[in-house]
């Protein structure tokens, strides 16, 4: 059986660049407070009409593509990973083919929130192993910004998300280096601890609008942050020491750990439970905020382009978020 690799990566985030300063201008809030909690400075939100979810994943897509050196053509699979799709129905995957002038290809939309991307990354390394397909597009891309409670009531939430997508072209390793293992999982007794509830299937918008009141945040994000926090720095150690385990290394083997840019002190603190160098985790959440299933591509993204991916080295990607999800993939990087 063959391993995969991701032989390009891209990404993409909109001009528009919203400071925390710009934020304290109609909430509540201020630098000093965000930055302490969250370690944000500025994220980019989408200027109104100009970006799409599926828009921004065939902007990641047409880099991922360059640069792993094949055309839309090649692709013979996508694998689309959002919680904030265009639609809600169809889903994303499909927009990307017509956009990208596809033949008739299978297209997979995952709904893993902030694991999304890992999960998708699994999927489509099992495909290339089985010899199914060769060529797939993985992409998470978020859109954010239109949903948040913009007020001071929902400044918790609100302050912490950004827009943007990266993705990923998965092919056929060389050797036997490439994808080593993923490793997947849920816990779906905290499902309501961070979601959104409404609207769905059990509650259309006409019941939330004929039940409408001041007291209904319902169609907002939720997120129990302090619930949420103590759990993933928990499960972000346990599943990456997992792949780590799985494939005979301890945490001095990591090259680079790219995490899920949720919270920057959650990312501190595997660190220091993990005890891993300042040079062995890579973050861009100051810079981007929590872009959820965009996040880690949009990390490894940058990181390759900053020269801290070389061949040879062992990356592991990992996160945590709603559902609750998280998971892991070891990747012994080959170019």
């Amino acid at each position: 059986m063959r391993n995969s690799k991701i032989s390009g990566m891209g990404f993409y985030v909109p001009e528009n660049i919203v400071t925390n300063d710009d934020l304290s201008k109609f909430m509540d809030t201020n630098d000093e407070w965000i930055r302490e909690r969250t370690g944000i400075e500025e994220r980019r939100w989408v200027e109104p009409g100009k970006d799409t979810t599926s828009g921004m994943g065939v902007k990641a897509a047409k880099m991922a593509l360059k640069n792993a050196n094949i055309s839309a053509q090649d692709i013979d699979f996508i694998i689309f990973a959002t919680l904030s799709p265009d639609y809600y129905f169809p889903g994303p995957g499909v927009q990307v083919q017509e956009a990208l002038g596809m033949d008739t290809v299978g297209a997979l939309d995952v709904r893993n929130q902030c694991s999304g991307f890992v999960y998708a990354l699994s999927v489509a390394d099992q495909f290339v192993k089985t010899g199914m397909y060769d060529n797939i597009l993985v992409i998470g891309s978020e859109l954010h910004s239109g949903g948040l409670d913009k007020t001071t009531r929902g400044r918790g939430v609100t302050v912490i998300f950004g827009d943007g997508a990266g993705a990923a072209v998965v092919t056929a390793a060389k050797g036997e280096g490439g994808i080593l293992s993923t490793h997947l999982h849920s816990q779906g007794e905290h499902a309501k601890e961070l979601a959104l509830i409404g609207p769905a299937t059990n509650r259309w918008v006409n019941k939330i609008i004929e039940e409408a009141d001041e007291t209904d945040l319902s169609y907002f994000p939720y997120m129990n942050g302090n619930f949420v926090f103590k759990h993933a720095v928990t499960r972000f150690p346990e599943v990456i020491q997992e792949a780590l385990d799985k494939n005979g290394f301890s945490t001095a083997d990591i090259d680079l750990l790219v995490p899920h840019q949720a919270n920057l002190r959650i990312s501190q603190f595997i660190q220091r439970s993990m005890k891993l160098r300042d040079d062995q985790v890579y973050s861009n959440i100051m810079r981007y905020g929590n872009t959820t299933a965009a996040s880690i591509p949009i990390a490894l993204s940058e990181a390759i382009k900053e020269g801290k991916v070389k061949d040879g080295d062992l990356i592991c990607l990992a996160a945590f978020g709603s559902g609750f999800t998280w998971a892991s993939a070891l990747i012994r990087w080959e170019s």
